[in-house]
């Protein structure tokens, strides 16, 4: 049941609040689209991002992630170029490919967020990382048959992972399976 009046309820800086068939939901405003990097070094580290993340409280383990078209006059920004640009904020990576993996729902339930994910290889270090002004990343680089155990750790120690670094590992692991 598809309805395109959307109603807007409250509206900030960043995001606006909607309803559509009475179901009420978030949305971000002055964006494209939000990437997400599955980013795996030719020593086969998958490269993972730490940040404190005031939604929840606590600091989250993450892919290297950001929005597409939020910098003015790039609003239309293609996602790939957006990935290659978060890749090299985020961890000061670039990648020699950037493949698109796959899109979906963030929480379908609550925002209108879509994500693409792309697969990094052929990474090359040539920037410091740890993201834009108003960031502050942690980068940690973990060999690929290790990142369960490390995550178990840092959840231990109280940081939250989330689920999209899950799906980034399916991709690495179906990758490996075909070699």
């Amino acid at each position: 049941m598809a309805d395109s009046e959307t109603k807007l309820i409250a509206e900030g800086r960043h995001i606006r609040f909607v309803s559509r068939n009475g179901w009420e939901f978030a949305e971000r405003k002055q964006i494209s689209g939000i990437v997400g990097i599955v980013a795996v070094t030719d020593e086969n580290k998958l490269i993972l991002v730490e940040q404190f993340r005031p939604p929840v409280n606590r600091r989250v383990i993450e892919l290297p992630a950001g929005l597409a078209g939020d910098v003015a006059g790039s609003e239309d920004e293609a996602m790939e170029t957006a990935a290659r640009r978060e890749l090299m904020e985020e961890t000061g990576y670039e990648a020699k490919e950037m493949t698109r993996l796959v899109d979906g729902a963030v929480s379908a339930g609550i925002t209108s967020e879509i994500i693409t994910l792309f697969r990094a290889v052929g990474l090359r270090k040539t920037g410091a990382g740890g993201g834009d002004a108003t960031e502050t990343i942690q980068v940690y680089e973990i060999p690929v048959d290790q990142v369960h155990e490390w995550v178990q750790k840092r959840r231990q120690d109280g940081a939250i992972v989330d689920f999209k670094v899950y799906a980034g590992l399916f991709f690495v692991n179906c990758d490996r399976a075909k070699q």
